[in-house]
């Protein structure tokens, strides 16, 4: 079958998909904005009605949402949720604690320590391998020029 240049656009923009990218930009700010939203809660939970340090109440505030990730990540909950949000869920601190606990669960039929343990940190393993050498270097660095 022979296709002349507008025949041949016209296929081509038939099955193109149509660029989504001001709705996954909104949904992503929207999405991102509410989990961001949600940390600050949780911290002000913590600073007025138990007393906590401002300082302290941030690190308790990311220790909760990434056990709450971790929870909704298992529960299957979270994916469902990512497929709408996209990168607004991907970018905050959820989306590190999701990248740890998935291959987790994706290979926990493997066993315990040859499934769970050896893959947790597929995903996760290089941010934090290269989060841990920044810091040694500007560690250094910061030694260096005191």
């Amino acid at each position: 079958m022979k296709y002349d240049k507008n025949s041949y656009k016209q296929v081509v923009d038939e099955y193109t998909p149509k660029n989504k990218m001001l709705k996954n930009c909104i949904y992503a700010f929207i999405f991102g904005g509410a989990i961001c939203l949600l940390g600050e809660v949780i911290k002000n939970i913590f600073v007025n009605n138990f007393g906590t340090p401002e300082q302290e109440a941030g690190t308790i505030s990311s220790v909760v949402l990434v056990a709450m990730t971790a929870l909704l990540t298992g529960l299957g909950w979270f994916d469902k949720l990512s497929k709408i949000a996209g990168a607004g869920t991907a970018v905050p601190i959820t989306g590190f604690a999701n990248a740890v606990v998935s291959p987790a669960l994706e290979f926990k039929r493997e066993g315990f320590i040859l499934g769970t343990a050896s893959n947790i940190f597929k995903l996760a393993g290089p941010v934090l391998l290269f989060g841990y050498f920044a810091a040694f270097i500007v560690g250094i660095l910061s030694l260096m020029f005191k």
